[in-house]
């Protein structure tokens, strides 16, 4: 099976090349990813549970990275066993093309699947890996683009504007209903002032 596509991420080539090889980013965008380990900087290993037509199965591999190029690309190969369900192996290469503050991320797959999963045909299979490359970027779109830091950054302003906000209305309803001689000492009488505040002293 041959696969080939492209993605354009809204983030450095140096932010998406390190979001590349960091596993906890990894984890959360891989499709059914349960787990995801470094071994050393250029070996992972991975637990998947995926479901393919009829048949749903664990995989559990290594992933190795090679022909490193920061932060232009690398390729990754991988092979994982789902036990009678099959097994899966292949590569990808993946480059990454400056695109203004953007970058598009290329990539071309070369996988080869056994055991049942073979059976399934060839449309299901071609379709089943388009669905879980776009789920992937997708993911890997939303962690490493600025959607994510820009919702944080507006959630801080607006809490931050509510306490702005409201210390400014302390302030202005203070000044409405305290005059500032009041606040500077001066007492009134009931006869001065219609002030509440000011004819209680």
């Amino acid at each position: 099976m041959d696969m080939n596509g492209s993605q354009r991420i809204e983030a450095s080539r140096e932010v998406v090349y390190a979001a590349l090889n960091d596993v906890d980013i990894l984890r959360q965008c891989i499709p059914g990813c349960e787990t995801v380990e470094k071994s050393s900087d250029t070996e992972m290993t991975a637990k998947v549970t995926l479901k393919i037509g009829p048949v749903k199965a664990s995989f559990s591999g290594k992933v190795t990275l090679s022909d490193l190029d920061p932060p232009n690309g690398y390729t990754i190969t991988g092979e994982g066993s789902g036990g009678a369900a099959g097994f899966a192996k292949g590569g990808a290469k993946v480059s990454l093309e400056a695109d203004g503050e953007a970058t598009i991320l290329h990539y071309t797959v070369d996988a080869q699947i056994g055991g049942k999963l073979a059976q399934l045909g060839g449309r299901l299979i071609d379709a089943t890996s388009k669905k879980l490359a776009g789920d992937f970027f997708e993911k890997f779109s939303e962690i490493v683009g600025p959607a994510q830091e820009d919702e944080a950054t507006e959630k801080k302003k607006g809490w931050l504007s509510k306490i702005i906000g409201s210390s400014a209305a302390v302030m202005i309803v203070g000044g409405l209903l305290i005059p500032n001689c009041c606040l500077n000492g001066h007492v009134h009488t009931m006869d001065d002032v219609p002030f509440v505040i000011c004819s209680s002293r």
